[in-house]
């Protein structure tokens, strides 16, 4: 038989192949986080017809005479270049803007993926659209212990944020210059015990001949001090203690036209629930609490391999570790070359519809052609079984 037909037959087969792989390109163009593949053709083994003979003194050498005998698909490449970023606003979602793979688990099964496309399930665990669980590593008392064993991100819906003590407060802003002597100013600020209790300090700022004086009491104790200004700075005085809270004032000053002296802030604050969380570049999650305490609660995981070509594909956009693809070697958004995490926002996939079409026509048109080797190689064939009419 014409080796030809053998040829042909294996154009078909290889051409097939990649109108397959160009196929599914196109079909996973709007799929989060894809990754497009290209086919990589080589010809197989060639049938030596002649071999080659050196050169003698009289005689020239000779080079080798082989027959191809068709073509293979030599492998599927997947190009991880970086998709396009999709704002979607949603605080679940997230991207990687760079390299990397967020970790999940589904049962026993350790995968990768690109696509953040996340939500929470009813134990307030991060999880994927087909529920795999993302790891990383927890937070106690707002503190990462990240380095070690990675193992779900939960978020504690019902987590406290626990009461602070106030021991210490700030004022700041101006008293009048041109305040009559007698004339009183009264500030009130709130403070918290241990447990969350609310209580009021109230300062009275008196104008005397030497600047202010200042009372400060919480109903059982009282605290004073005198404040004296030069050209408006402050020059004497600026600290209060009262009931074991001390009471910063070095920031006031003394300019005539001005009555703004208020409580610019104080430490201490009642208990509160979770209310919402937010991601940051590198990955961490901080949770606000109703009480206005910020603190981190997780922080995720990402992961990187020597060569993400050798990562098997192991559905629902999950990519599983193989012999080539290395181990992962795990770490924290933005260090050791992996990327930043982008909150609200996703990784488009990076389908180039115009190559795609491109790659159809020369797969269709690689087709063609072998089909004809096989019909040509035909035809040939009749003509032999012709001769002998």
């Amino acid at each position: 038989m014409l080796r030809s037909l053998y040829s042909g037959i294996s154009g078909l087969r290889s051409h097939q192949t990649m109108l397959d792989v160009t196929g599914n390109n196109i079909a996973n163009v709007n799929t989060t986080a894809f990754k497009s593949s290209a086919t990589q053709f080589q010809d197989t083994l060639s049938q030596l017809t002649q071999g080659a003979a050196g050169p003698q003194a009289e005689q020239g050498g000779t080079n080798p005479a082989q027959i191809g005998l068709g073509v293979r698909v030599a492998g599927i490449s997947t190009n991880f270049a970086q998709g396009s970023a999709q704002a979607t606003g949603r605080s679940t979602d997230m991207m990687i803007s760079g390299d990397g793979f967020f970790v999940t688990r589904s049962g026993a099964d350790i995968l990768y993926t690109r696509a953040g496309n996340f939500d929470l399930d009813a134990q307030g665990r991060l999880v994927t659209a087909d529920g795999a669980i993302v790891q990383g590593w927890a937070a106690q008392d707002g503190v990462v212990l990240d380095g070690g064993a990675i193992g779900n991100i939960s978020l504690p819906l019902d987590g406290i944020s626990p009461a602070v003590a106030t021991t210490s407060a700030t004022f700041g802003g101006n008293l009048p210059a041109e305040a009559e002597v007698g004339t009183e100013l009264v500030r009130d600020v709130q403070v918290f015990d241990a447990d969350g209790n609310a209580s009021t300090l109230t300062f009275t700022f008196t104008r005397s001949a030497a600047g202010w004086d200042v009372s400060a009491t919480d109903g059982v104790t009282t605290g004073t001090d005198s404040l004296e200004f030069t050209d408006g700075e402050l020059t004497a005085g600026g600290s209060v203690t009262v009931g074991g809270i001390t009471v910063d004032m070095s920031s006031l000053t003394g300019f005539a036209g001005l009555t703004t002296a208020s409580v610019t802030g104080q430490d201490g604050r009642k208990a509160g629930t979770l209310q919402s969380f937010t991601l940051a570049a590198d990955g961490t999650l901080v949770g606000s609490f109703s009480n206005g305490a910020s603190q981190a609660v997780g922080r995720i995981a990402l992961a990187n391999f020597a060569n993400p070509g050798g990562l098997e594909k192991a559905g629902n956009s999950s990519y599983r570790a193989t012999f080539n693809s290395g181990n992962a070697e795990l770490g924290t958004a933005g260090n050791g070359g992996l990327g930043e995490l982008t909150a609200g926002a996703l990784e488009m996939s990076n389908v180039d519809l115009s190559q795609e079409f491109t790659n159809l026509i020369v797969a269709q048109r690689g087709f063609q052609a072998n089909a004809r080797i096989i019909t040509t190689s035909d035809e040939v064939l009749q003509e032999l079984t012709n001769l002998k009419r």
